[in-house]
């Protein structure tokens, strides 16, 4: 008989993580590059998995995840804060960088390269052992904690002499090269993502691979794995095959009428129709 003053420590629920599927050791080299406080650098083609790997990662480990998309008129004060004016006062508000050098968290920069060039700098003493954050507007110099990773990430393929990281910041970072996964993989991917129906998510990649075929021909980018994902989720829903890849992995990719001509043909016989 149990006695009821010893009864077993209830069973934590393990945290549901955003689905990843890895493809080789990236999950272990983003792990130990935390855990050594080194910050890291991804590099692929849009659509591959970045973003969704980050998330991933910051949920496998516990951590709090500030993501920011950066873009032309990014600038350092829109990631390290700003003061505002509230309620007749003025109050400084952090930005993402900030939060998450405070709070100790993942700090995401899609696209870096986007980003205006005083947004590396602020970066850089984050970046070698001081990991501190100077803020001029409030003196204050911030100490990054051992919970604190700066992952950053970029398309090689649009990289050109005015958009592109300068040497001295990429050699700041550990670097992950991603690409689009293997075939058997990708249909896995999408079946474990939408619950289509194997036969058909392995019809969509090999159309998938088709098309990124033709990238640097009539495509400047091929097909990438969350397109293929948003077709397949269309075609769970009950919309007609054609239709869901018409407008999920043609249309985004080209608005040539000839180009579009040419991969309609290619999915049709892709299926076999």
């Amino acid at each position: 008989m149990n006695n009821p003053l010893h009864q077993p420590e209830p069973v934590m629920q393990q945290r549901e993580l955003p689905y990843y599927r890895p493809t080789g050791g990236e999950c272990e080299l983003f792990e130990r590059a935390w855990q050594q406080q080194i910050p890291l650098l991804l590099k692929g083609p849009t659509g591959c998995g970045k973003t969704r790997f980050v998330s991933h990662m910051a949920a496998r480990l516990g951590l709090p995840l500030f993501t920011i998309a950066c873009h032309d008129d990014l600038t350092a004060a829109d990631l390290t804060g700003r003061h505002l004016l509230m309620d007749g006062d003025t109050r400084w508000m952090d930005g993402p960088l900030t939060r998450a050098v405070r709070e100790g968290g993942i700090c995401y920069l899609d696209e870096v390269v986007e980003a205006r060039k005083d947004v590396t700098v602020v970066l850089h003493p984050l970046t070698d052992d001081r990991r501190m954050l100077p803020l001029e507007r409030t003196g204050e110099v911030l100490q990054a904690p051992p919970e604190f990773m700066l992952v950053v990430s970029y398309n090689p393929g649009y990289q050109n002499i005015l958009k592109s990281l300068k040497p001295s910041t990429r050699q700041r970072f550990a670097a992950l090269s991603f690409d689009f996964p293997a075939a058997a993989v990708e249909v896995e991917i999408l079946h474990s993502e939408t619950g289509l129906d194997k036969h058909l998510c392995a019809g969509l990649v090999n159309l998938g691979q088709r098309i990124r075929a033709l990238k640097g021909q009539d495509l400047e980018e091929g097909v990438s794995t969350r397109l293929l994902v948003y077709c397949a989720t269309l075609a769970k829903a009950g919309m007609p095959l054609q239709t869901a890849v018409r407008h999920t992995l043609l249309e985004p990719l080209t608005d040539d009428d000839d180009v579009m001509a040419a991969l309609q043909e290619l999915a049709m016989h892709a299926f076999g129709e």
